[in-house]
């Protein structure tokens, strides 16, 4: 494999496509926040479009904005709230649809409203255990004076932790809720919600890390097809007697004779610096791990018991067939999440 990011947007294309089977007759959208994850909002929005996705989340103006240039016909929903004049102006402007999080998005929509002299369409969020946006689930009354509320959301907090009892509780809240409005639409499934059963499917689904290949759950084999590869060339081989310290430290002392490769990647491209000492690349399927501390562009990893002669040149495999996303996330003390978004690598 050539060394690089390689990013598969069929199977991309192909994990929403599973996922909106698995809910129907509920609908799947796409969350493609933060750039899609780090992959790259424009060809991850144009695949999920020609699979059939025409509901879109994001969390920051900017990226509506440039997603509306991209699908003029999509619903596109903006996560982080009305947080000023400008940005209710914006947002109408690129016809995105508010979530109102608390009651200053909602002061904000109402007085744009009031100026255009309509009541502008919104959805709720309601707070139901995450603790972090939303109105209280239990004192909301969603017939808000001077907007068009047409929907109800919610964000499960323990949804990949399937027998968590924190999921029925928020599942009872938001229900409760729901139930008093019926004719409104309502989302509250993220990727592992939706792998908890269709009584939390409600109208609309919001995958996230599961459309790009992330477990959406802690248990058992993944669903989701493998969507990134990544590859790091080999700048230098070198043999190195024992007792030898290796980068930044000293941190790591060789305990036997050694054959020592380095990479071309470090904390800059997204090499995550807690992989230091633990983490492991692979060459055609043999792992080699990293001895001493990543640094910025460089990682020097332990070839000795790879059964060929490393050379410069040859891709090591950070993520791919042999290393997952979860195992690298887990090598590095994080979630897949992270591991995606911090990626910086030019395409392969």
């Amino acid at each position: 494999m050539q060394p690089g990011l390689h990013i598969d947007y069929e199977a991309i294309a192909a994990n929403w496509r599973l996922l909106a089977d698995r809910v129907k007759p509920a609908r799947c959208a796409g969350v493609v926040k933060d750039n899609a994850y780090g992959l790259g909002l424009r060809r991850v929005a144009e695949a999920l479009a020609a699979a059939g996705c025409n509901d879109f989340f994001v969390a920051h103006l900017h990226e509506g904005v440039q997603l509306r240039t991209l699908l003029p016909k999509a619903r596109i929903f903006l996560l982080n709230g009305v947080t000023s004049d400008k940005v209710a102006e914006d947002m109408v402007t690129a016809r995105l649809m508010a979530i109102l999080n608390h009651e200053d998005d909602l002061a904000y929509w109402r007085a744009l409203g009031q100026r255009l002299n309509r009541k502008l369409p919104c959805w709720l969020h309601v707070d139901t255990g995450m603790n972090r946006l939303g109105w209280n689930a239990q004192t909301l009354d969603p017939e808000l004076e001077g907007v068009e509320v047409q929907g109800l959301m919610s964000h499960l907090a323990c949804s990949d932790e399937a027998q968590h009892p924190l999921n029925e509780l928020q599942l009872a809240r938001f229900t409760q809720l729901r139930d008093r409005f019926p004719a409104m639409e309502a989302s509250f499934a993220n990727s592992g919600g939706i792998f908890l059963g269709p009584d939390y499917h409600f109208n609309l689904v919001r995958p996230g890390i599961a459309l790009y290949g992330g477990h959406p759950l802690n248990t058992g084999p993944n669903p989701m097809q493998p969507v990134v590869s990544l590859y790091a060339p080999v700048l230098q081989v070198r043999e190195v007697p024992a007792g030898q310290s290796v980068g930044y430290g000293a941190s790591f002392i060789t305990a036997r004779p050694s054959r020592l490769a380095t990479l071309d990647a470090g904390y800059a491209q997204g090499l995550l610096r807690t992989l230091s000492n633990k983490g492991v690349v692979a060459f055609n399927g043999v792992r080699a791990p990293i001895v001493g501390r990543v640094s910025m562009d460089l990682t020097v990893v332990d070839v000795t018991d790879v059964p060929y002669a490393v050379q410069p040149g040859q891709a090591a495999e950070l993520i791919g067939p042999t290393l997952t996303l979860e195992e690298q996330a887990q090598a590095a003390g994080t979630i897949s999440y992270e591991i995606l978004t911090r990626i910086n690598w030019p395409r392969a």
